[in-house]
């Protein structure tokens, strides 16, 4: 007798945005498909050269599907297809849709069409107007945007070494565990590189990287001074008072040749620091007793998605980013004690760098994502043993 045939895997939704919108598909639910949608992120794949020659432009094409229907196609993050040196992604919103110039009111719109998470929708105007309504609730409500995709990294020297650039990826509201097609996307990335990094082309990101790999992105003297208190600890067995820590530092700076204005600089940048731990304290940034022993952290970490943004932005392969990935998860390894020792770093070399003491965007970016990363059930840092 012939066994029956075994029954199909039950299709997973690679991520939470998928998730949502399959349960409501299968409620009939299309304000919450909608909903979805609002929060998402949504690409449109195009030619890489095409892009390149029309970079301000997006050429959204209907195209013909079964049943004789025509669609506009658009991709939630986690139905992406693989990377591909010639195909890339522009990365849209529910509203870029809705404003986009439809004409032909039979269109409809196809998210993540020929999947088991396919969603067709008109797109009149009726229809789009309502797209607007949603998205602009969901733009007045809050955004968690913690995210992982479940087919990605989750464990290992790779997921490791994501979960170093976790800080940013959360910022940027991008799953931590992506080494793949987008980032943002393509020309998003192309921006980011040129204007913030002065990066063009792959040996412009080569060299940042590795600056990065290498601790010598961020000034030295955060770090000189966070040596001399770990000497002065090490060498008393007790950490040393505010007042000797800054003469011993300033004292160091003379000794190797620095200028009057130079060690001045060192002095204050003894007292910042001071300052901030006492803030990090107050946000259990730190525990009570805790200190900061180094700030390489902010290097490794944008190293992680300075990775992900030149595979993003095709200046290399997936093996070159990922082995970059693994590299910076190594160093921090060898660095830090525990992720929260290696985010307190993290935040210290990020706010010294960019928050001249005002505790804005930068240090209220590190806090929020400090907590979800060591609370979140989710989290890699509750799941990824740093040892």
């Amino acid at each position: 007798m012939t066994p029956p045939p075994p029954h199909p895997a039950a299709w997973v939704p690679p991520s939470e945005t998928e998730q949502l919108l399959h349960e409501a598909a299968l409620r009939g639910d299309v304000d919450a498909q909608l909903r979805a949608l609002a929060g998402a992120q949504l690409f449109v794949g195009a030619p890489r050269a095409e892009v390149d020659a029309e970079p301000d432009t997006v050429y959204w094409r209907p195209q013909q599907v079964a049943n004789g229907l025509v669609v506009r196609p658009l991709l939630t993050r986690g139905m992406l297809p693989p990377w591909h040196p010639d195909w890339v992604f522009h990365a849209v919103t529910l509203r870029w849709a809705a404003e986009f110039p439809w004409r032909d009111p039979r269109v409809l719109l196809a998210v993540n069409g020929g999947t088991p998470g396919e969603l067709l929708l008109p797109a009149t105007p009726e229809h789009r107007a309502w797209w607007l309504r949603v998205y602009a609730e969901k733009e007045q409500g809050p955004d968690n945007r913690f995210q992982a995709l479940r087919h990605g990294p989750l464990h290992g020297p790779l997921a490791f070494g994501l979960a170093c650039g976790a800080h940013l990826a959360f910022v940027n509201g991008v799953p931590w565990n992506e080494v793949g097609t987008a980032y943002l996307g393509y020309t998003d990335e192309l921006e980011t590189l040129r204007d913030s990094w002065g990066v063009t082309d792959p040996a412009g990101w080569r060299g940042e990287l590795d600056a990065l790999l290498d601790g010598r992105n961020s000034p030295p003297e955060p770090d000189f001074v966070l040596r001399v208190r770990e000497e002065l600890r090490a060498r008393r067995g007790a950490p040393p008072s505010p007042d000797e820590w800054r003469e011993t530092a300033a004292g160091h700076a003379q000794d190797l040749g620095a200028p009057p204005a130079a060690v001045r600089h060192i002095e204050e940048l003894v007292r910042r620091v001071l300052r901030y731990e006492a803030r990090f304290r107050a946000d259990e940034l730190l525990p009570p007793d805790g200190r900061v022993r180094r700030t390489v952290a902010y290097d490794y970490g944008r190293a992680v998605n300075l990775a992900r943004w030149g595979l993003s932005a095709r200046f290399c392969a997936p093996a070159e980013a990922e082995q970059a990935v693994v590299h910076a998860g190594a160093l921090a390894r060898a660095a830090y004690g525990s992720w929260e020792e290696y985010s307190a770093g993290y935040a210290l070399g990020r706010v010294l760098r960019f928050d001249g003491e005002e505790y804005g965007r930068f240090h209220e970016q590190n806090v929020a994502a400090h907590r979800v990363l060591t609370e979140h059930a989710g989290s890699p840092w509750r799941n990824i043993p740093w040892r």
